[in-house]
């Protein structure tokens, strides 16, 4: 929609707390409590990084097809308690109900199983809510919302993985803690945040057939969408396996390996908001998106560079600053230089749930090459190299996406 207006601190702070909470019980079962369950013994460590990497690729293929899916029947809905809202709503639920599955499951193939249920609330209720970007806000808050997706990234590693270790709790109380917290935020989240019905020009006519997934077909979206995905895969294949690599590349017991990912967790987090508040108000200001975003995945590919030349625990924490600096810019302008780029407003769902599904994607196929990679030369050098190998042709391809000119708001 061309001619909304101005959103206020209310919309902004409901939005950052649906993203806050859906990235909490995103990545803390992937940074913590996954590894934890599938960890194997010292003499066999590598079954176990194989099989934790199984678990989040394969488990979540289901939650890639689900947002689109629900983005696309959300742009078509009349219903008159709004187009995105019910959509959130069964997200967070079913993310709910099956974080407490996973918690209760043993084994590869249950946790799996379970993981596919949670991958499909999320990418459910992620589609919602990022298709409100480009529902109600002009061009020049989008970098400010989306600033907020990517800073609440990084906060909600912290959280959750702060609350569980912090708190000392076990696999299944932390996935209890994390249902609790999605149910109760992610509910009054959606409810809370303005979603008016639809308008007969925010609709395609009935009889009127669109070509599925035609957005594909437009160059720049299609680039971009590509240079997402594969920065988004170097960006997993830097983070991970942080566990693993402190367990068994760096030798470190697993209380000491707790805490120094929470140590490392922390530093990445500060970086990141750091990143993503500064650039989201230049892209603003600036309009140049692209730039900003291509300059993102070179930093992000400096850090596996830095482990790679010198793997110690010192040289990971710079590591980990480099990397919350390249990824929160990247996260932040690229998903704002996504909702520029979108090529039919009538399909601002299904298209937002596509660009969401590239950083899932990423996200998922990371742990499953980093496991190979790990499997094949029995370490982990070539994971951070192939991190930054990743990000540098994310940024390249990202590069071939023109920028196009900005819509001034209205007043």
């Amino acid at each position: 929609m061309t001619d909304t207006a101005k959103v206020g601190a209310r919309w902004m702070t409901l939005f950052s707390l649906a993203w806050l909470v859906i990235w909490t019980v995103q990545l803390t079962p992937v940074q913590l409590l996954l590894p934890l369950q599938l960890d194997t013994p010292e003499d066999d460590w590598i079954r176990g990084v194989v099989s934790s990497g199984l678990v989040l690729g394969i488990g979540g293929l289901v939650g890639i097809v689900a947002g689109p899916l629900v983005g696309s029947i959300s742009d078509r809905s009349r219903s008159t308690r709004g187009r995105r809202r019910p959509w959130a709503l069964v997200g967070v639920w079913v993310a709910a109900i099956f974080l407490v599955l996973t918690g209760l499951s043993e084994g590869p193939w249950l946790v799996g199983a379970s993981w596919v249920g949670v991958s499909v609330g999320i990418s459910v209720a992620s589609a919602a809510f990022t298709a409100l970007i480009a529902d109600q806000l002009p061009s020049s808050q989008r970098g400010a919302a989306s600033s907020a997706v990517g800073s609440s990234q990084a906060a909600g590693i912290v959280l959750g993985v702060g609350l569980v270790v912090l708190l000392g709790l076990g696999v299944f109380s932390g996935y209890l803690l994390l249902a609790a917290i999605i149910a109760v935020v992610g509910t009054l989240s959606a409810l809370l945040l303005p979603d008016p019905p639809a308008t007969a020009s925010d609709l395609p006519p009935r009889s009127v057939t669109r070509p599925r997934l035609g957005s594909l077909r437009d160059r720049d979206f299609a680039w971009m969408l590509g240079g997402r995905l594969v920065a988004n895969v170097g960006n997993a294949l830097g983070t991970a396996l942080f566990l693993f690599f402190l367990l068994h590349g760096l030798g470190q017991p697993t209380a000491e390996a707790q805490d120094n990912l929470l140590l490392l967790i922390v530093v990445y987090t500060v970086f990141v908001v750091i990143a993503s508040v500064v650039t989201g108000i230049l892209s603003d200001r600036t309009g140049k998106r692209r730039g900003l975003t291509v300059a993102a995945t070179f930093v992000q590919a400096a850090s596996g560079v830095a482990i790679v030349i010198v793997p110690t625990f010192e040289m990971t924490m710079v590591a980990a600053a480099l990397m919350g600096l390249g990824y929160g810019s990247f996260s932040t302008v690229g998903l704002a230089f996504a909702t520029d780029l979108l090529p039919d407003e009538q399909d601002h769902g299904r298209d937002l749930g596509i660009v969401n599904v590239t950083a899932a994607l990423g996200q998922l196929i990371g742990p499953v090459l980093g496991a190979a990679f790990v499997a094949l030369v029995g370490g982990f050098w070539l994971v951070f190299l192939m991190a930054a190998v990743l990000s540098v042709i994310g940024g390249l391809m990202t590069a071939l996406a023109r920028q196009p000119a900005p819509v001034p708001a209205p007043h």
